[in-house]
């Protein structure tokens, strides 16, 4: 009998710990670019309602795609990075944060899509309806800086390759990224930053995500915005970095795919990863005639050093020759 409740006695202890270390926080470091920063706390809340995020709370940092990939691999915290662009992940790959297979899911390791667009204050006093409007004598062009934000990637490689798909040649793209440079004004560090400067009332059209844009309206900001016949669509990737929190991290990545993450997504502004869920958003998200992708030019191993080398790179030598400073 004594034996007995001797066992009974460890046994509790025993269940006692493994309710303990089930009670246990996890707390997860989200590292971000800039765009998503309104909709993670609703995702993040969402998470926290399920039983494998009851017990996770979260620290988050939002900023432009280059700067937080930089800052990441420096040392800055991080758990979860979603990131604007696949290059600045590359650079986690490399630094050896991040799996090499951080892609190797149904999604391609992409978490939100969205398009190039172009915002403009109510009335478009200026008429700008195509990428020929924007190179229009008097108008004047803002958007991110290309060596600081991801954003800005998307919208350079918009412009270049809307030339393309409306038939243009390749060096008649390349004199319409030259010309539309010349056009612009600000070239703030991060796409959320270059919106403010433009609600702000800087320049007459924003180069800028739609889901940024369908923020902006839903915050009642007086501006409008249109998505070019020729646009681009932005794929943003997210992966867990490796580390003593990789098993949490890679649940919350998972779960952000799933259709219920998805949907707040669609509701917040971002075209949706998962099929289903994209049909029943699909009156939100009007497709266009000669969309198209980084694949159809080339792919991001190409066009990052073609165009953004900060010394070498096609951007950086029109950036150069307009006296603005790229950093190489």
């Amino acid at each position: 009998m004594r034996r007995s409740l001797v066992l009974v006695a460890v046994l509790a202890v025993l269940a006692a710990g493994t309710a303990s270390a089930a009670r246990r926080d996890t707390t997860l470091s989200l590292v971000a670019y800039s765009v998503p920063t309104a909709v993670y706390p609703k995702l993040i809340a969402a998470y926290q309602a399920t039983p494998q995020g009851r017990n996770v709370k979260f620290a988050t940092s939002f900023a432009g795609s280059e700067v937080q990939a930089k800052a990441v691999v420096a040392g800055l915290p991080a758990d979860v990075v979603n990131f604007s662009l696949q290059p600045d992940m590359d650079e986690l790959v490399r630094a050896g944060l991040v799996a090499k297979t951080w892609d190797a899911n149904p999604y391609r390791g992409i978490v939100s899509k969205s398009v190039v667009v172009f915002v403009l204050h109510d009335g478009n006093p200026k008429h700008i309806r195509t990428w020929d409007d924007l190179v229009k004598p008097g108008v004047q062009v803002v958007l991110p800086n290309p060596f600081l934000s991801g954003g800005a990637r998307w919208d350079v490689l918009a412009a270049y390759g809307s030339q393309l798909r409306e038939g243009k040649t390749p060096k008649q793209a390349l004199a319409y990224l030259q010309q539309l440079f010349e056009h612009v004004v600000s070239q703030d560090t991060s796409a959320r930053n270059a919106q403010n400067t433009f609600l702000a009332g800087r320049g007459d059209v924003l180069i800028d995500y739609e889901s940024n844009a369908k923020l902006a309206q839903s915050q009642g900001r007086p501006i409008f915005y249109l998505i070019p016949k020729a646009t681009l669509q932005i794929e943003t990737p997210i992966a867990a970095v490796d580390g003593s929190n990789r098993a949490a991290a890679q649940r919350f990545v998972t779960w952000l795919t799933a259709p219920a993450a998805q949907t707040i997504w669609a509701q917040n502004g971002f075209r949706s990863v998962v099929p289903s869920v994209e049909k029943r958003f699909a009156a939100q998200f009007p497709p266009r005639p000669l969309l198209f992708t980084i694949s159809w030019l080339g792919g991001w191993s190409k066009l990052n050093p073609r165009f953004f080398d900060p010394t070498n790179g096609i951007v950086a030598k029109i950036e150069q020759g307009l006296g603005v400073s790229t950093g190489g």
